[in-house]
Order: structure tokens, then sequence, then C-alpha cells
């Protein structure tokens, strides 16, 4: 599964890669080729494919989807680029995932301030931090900035992430920084 397979302006990228499901936060122009034949979603709505419960709600524009996944007992939220606090329809749909995909960086993401105040609303178990500073998006604020907002330590960042239900948080909540392969 792919969440946002877009070419950046900046920086490296995958040429063309294989997934099963290929889901767009703000629609497919500028994405890379997906082979393999996905289920491609980029609009509002809700379905099953590949045993993946896919909750598409609708983004503060027209072209702008955020993502609940739920599969194998964990949910699993991804709100792309939004940098606008959740309404209520759109906070109903996260509250209580397992684990979030947050933008941090700033416009048009999330600050730290809005991301901290969303997180706080949502109360996941575990938190990704995405469109921060990077060699994809120098312009971006550093994802220290939101480290220290939150006042949560991460643990040594980390290429790959696996996490099964019973490997989640029960009290606090972590914060996972992923790095680029």
């Amino acid at each position: 599964m792919f969440i946002d397979p877009y070419k950046p302006k900046d920086g490296g990228f995958l040429k063309s890669t294989a997934a099963s499901i290929v889901l767009y936060t703000h629609g497919s122009k500028g994405s890379i080729p997906v082979s393999g034949k996905p289920f491609t979603l980029e609009t509002a709505g809700e379905c099953e494919v590949k045993n993946v419960l896919i909750h598409a709600v609708q983004g503060h524009t027209a072209k702008q989807c955020l993502f609940r996944l739920d599969l194998e007992g964990v949910s699993f939220g991804h709100l792309g680029l939004c940098g606008t606090p959740l309404n209520p329809e759109q906070l109903e749909a996260f509250v209580g995932v397992d684990i979030l995909c947050i933008p941090v960086g700033g416009d048009p993401g999330f600050t730290a301030e809005k991301a901290s105040a969303c997180i706080q609303k949502i109360e996941p178990r575990v938190v990704i931090p995405m469109a921060h500073l990077s060699e994809n998006d120098p312009n971006a604020t550093p994802v220290e900035s939101f480290i220290k907002e939150v006042g949560v330590l991460p643990q040594e960042a980390e290429k790959k992430l696996s996490i099964k239900k019973k490997d989640l948080p029960q009290e606090d909540m972590r914060v996972v920084v992923l790095k680029k392969e």
C-alpha cells in the first residue's frame, strides 16, 4: 500500500514501484507511476479492499482526503497535508486511532502547535510526524520543533516501522520519526 506516492520538487524519490492499494490525500496529479494495477482512491467514501477497511474523509478542500485504515486490529490515520484544525465530522473519524501520521512542518501542513492540539484531541498511541524539514522539503520546519511542543522524545529515527496490536503502547504516547532509506 502507498499513500501519496508523489514526486517531490526536491530530493530523491522512488522512480516506480508496485502496490495493491494506492491512496491520494490531494489527488493523483504529480504522482510517481505505480505498477501492479492497484486499487486507487482519492475521493471521500468507505470501502474494504484486500482486508483493509478504508474510510476516506473529505478534507477542507474539494481535492483533499484524509484516511483512516483499519486492518488486523490496528487503526491507522493519515492526515495528508492538512493544516487546518479538524472539524467535528473529521475528528470523529480519527478519535482513538492507534497510529497517526500528521504533517508537522508548517504550511501547507500543521504548525507544531496546531499538530500538538490535534493530537491531544485524537489521542493516538503512536504518532509519526511527517512533512517536516528534509531534503524533499527544505522549507519546512524541523521535526525537533514538533517534538519539543508535544514533549515526547522519540527513540532513534527508524527506516521502517512494523507494529502489531500487541506492540502498541498502553499508557504513554510514542513518537516515531522515520528516516529515508
